[in-house]
């Protein structure tokens, strides 16, 4: 779908609940109770918004199973709010230079990280709720760090699942500026070297929108075990809890 336009700019948008139709080209599996495009007016703009299971209640992109996305950058931003107490789950599909296809299946259901040679299971415990978030993936460093030799090549399928509000879809060249975490380090040493650059104007919410910017990867992953005594935590704080599995 995006393999042949320009990817050499700032950014790519792959979805905006603007317009007239925004799911148009997304496949929508759940029914319009539980999945629809409102007016939101704490961003005063529309969203979709996506409710009950995310085991059932998702939306897709591309459609049809057999068209690719073909998106190259490296980030992939979901600009999203996502309530207290309720599931989240987002599935990848990328294409390594091997032309291997392997998902990324990031959930706030998984305690911990497992993964086979085409398949991980990310866990999103650490993810923002209840604030407007640019969740920032990097497609590069999971691809890499997960499944040891493989080099990301391109994103060619997007699942988001309940439960959330959903503004807008993009992805990025370069690495935004991380806003969420205030003590990112947790003892670990933070690399401040590395350039960061701000969401492209079209694609941020208003300043006077509460609202924060967080990078996932795995140093972001392994930060927040340290946070808890540099050990897998117990089954008594299963909310947050995390165990490095390599099945």
């Amino acid at each position: 779908m995006f393999k042949n336009e320009y990817q050499g700019g700032a950014f790519v948008e792959i979805f905006s609940a603007q317009g007239k139709n925004p799911g148009a080209k997304w496949k929508i599996l759940g029914s319009p109770s539980v999945i629809w495009k409102e007016f939101d007016k704490e961003v005063k703009s529309f969203v979709f918004v996506l409710e009950g299971s995310s085991q059932t209640n998702k939306i897709q992109l591309p459609k049809e199973n057999k068209q690719i996305l073909g998106l190259i950058q490296r980030f992939l931003v979901l600009q999203i709010y996502i309530p207290l107490g309720q599931d989240f789950s987002t599935e990848l599909l990328i294409t390594d230079l091997g032309n291997i296809k392997r998902r990324l299946y990031l959930s706030t259901v998984h305690k911990e990280l497992s993964s086979t040679p085409l398949h991980a299971k990310i866990p999103l415990f650490m993810i923002k709720r209840k604030i407007w978030c640019n969740l920032c993936i990097d497609l590069v460093a999971f691809t890499s760090e997960i499944f040891k030799g493989a080099v990301f090549q391109s994103l060619d399928g997007i699942i988001v699942s309940a439960n959330c509000k959903l503004r807008k879809i993009f992805t990025l060249k370069c690495k935004p500026k991380d806003t969420a975490d205030k003590d990112a380090g947790y003892g670990v040493p933070f690399p401040t070297a590395e350039p960061t650059d701000i969401i492209p104007r079209s694609c941020q919410l208003t300043t006077d929108v509460p609202q924060v910017t967080q990078l996932l990867n795995m140093t972001k992953l392994r930060q927040t075990e340290m946070k808890f005594g540099g050990h897998p935590l117990s089954s008594a704080d299963s909310d947050s809890k995390i165990r490095w599995v390599q099945k």
